[in-house]
């Protein structure tokens, strides 16, 4: 069974697809790939215009026709990634039953999937966060908190009807939605549990990280 490795890759996933959602033909859709790929082996730091410009087979003027600068490249992608993972949040919130404790695991098996189908595009958008101008993921940082705040929401929903048992929602939020953020660093699909059985499974630990009883 495959486990997992000991290497000092910032992730084990070697896509770089994109949500549907994103996809453009042309030289806007490679640009965007490529550049994911670049920034998720180098960094951003460690990835120039012209970088992204010879992997994509494209003139740095065809790159600056969609993206005014590498920082735009950068803010599009996290744009994407959260759009997409505040998407898939809310869907599951309302597409589950109004008991906490089926919300919550609802949550969560988006939460993990979403880091499990697209584990390059999550990797760098949290990873490079901070290295994009504040000006341009202002509407990203939003969506994060949003969809943060579902989670804590939820939690304290739960502990005020006495279903969950845990001395501080944010810190349990955190807690939970932070190891499902970690997935994105290590699973491929040669890992031993498919997506469905890694996400129910975090389901299942955060539930009894929260006191509920299996």
């Amino acid at each position: 069974m495959k486990k997992l490795s000991a290497n000092n890759r910032r992730l084990e996933a070697q896509d770089s697809d994109l949500p549907a959602l994103a996809q453009r033909r042309g030289a806007y859709e490679t640009v965007l790939k490529t550049a994911l790929r670049l920034f998720a082996e180098r960094g951003f730091g460690g990835t120039s215009v012209r970088d992204i410009a010879a992997a994509a087979a494209v003139q740095p003027a065809t790159l600056y026709a969609h993206f005014p600068s590498k920082d735009h490249v950068l803010a599009e992608l996290i744009k994407i990634g959260h759009e997409e993972h505040f998407s898939r949040l809310k869907i599951a919130l309302l597409e589950s039953q109004p008991d906490p404790r089926e919300q919550v695991a609802a949550l969560v098996r988006a939460h993990v999937r979403m880091h499990v189908e697209f584990p390059t595009l999550a990797v760098v958008a949290n990873a490079e966060l901070h290295a994009c101008a504040p000006g341009l993921i202002m509407a990203s940082l939003e969506l994060r908190r949003q969809s943060e705040q579902m989670f804590q929401d939820v939690i304290e929903r739960g502990i005020r009807m006495g279903l969950f048992k845990v001395p501080h929602a944010w810190l349990a939020m955190a807690m939970i939605a932070g190891a499902g953020l970690r997935v994105s660093h290590w699973y491929t699909p040669a890992f031993e549990l498919s997506a469905a059985q890694v996400a129910e499974t975090y389901t299942q630990m955060a539930l009894r990280i929260l006191g509920v009883a299996d």
